[in-house]
């Protein structure tokens, strides 16, 4: 499964616009219900964090060829916060957090949605990226 280049390069845009939107939801990191719901990962330390991983993925949107390793990276760190935010539901309820504020009850809801949709973008974009290079290294020993 071949994604074109531009489709990619809008695909990592996206994952930090995502990302991003953790300002909305966190009001500027003052929305204490999402620390108080899960102080180990969404403390404000960790909502900066989601924005810093958001500003990596646009950084290396239109050179992401470069960097098929770190594609690796956020691929793993997306299956992280897919796999927190499992355990996460799991362990809570979200009708509890909305009767507390709505924005964190929508953080909630949607953050590892978000991880996973974009977990499989990574790692669609990974594979590719090792495919297209092990044919490169197979061209390249055919025609010394």
């Amino acid at each position: 499964m071949m994604i074109k280049n531009t489709t990619i390069t809008k695909g990592f845009i996206a994952a930090g616009f995502m990302n991003a939107s953790v300002l909305i939801f966190s009001r500027f990191f003052t929305n204490k219900t999402i620390n108080e719901y899960d102080p180990s990962a969404m403390s404000n330390f960790g909502l900066i964090m989601i924005f810093i991983w958001g500003l990596a993925y646009t950084s290396v949107a239109k050179k992401y060829c470069e960097v098929k390793w770190l594609i690796g990276v956020f691929a793993l760190e997306k299956l992280i916060y897919g796999c927190i935010w499992v355990h996460w539901l799991l362990n809570n309820t979200i009708s509890e957090v909305y009767e507390k504020d709505i924005m964190a009850a929508i953080f909630y809801a949607m953050y590892g949605v978000n991880d996973w949709i974009f977990f499989i973008f990574f790692l669609v974009v990974f594979f590719q990226l090792l495919k297209s290079k092990n044919n490169e290294y197979r061209r390249a020993a055919k025609n010394p």
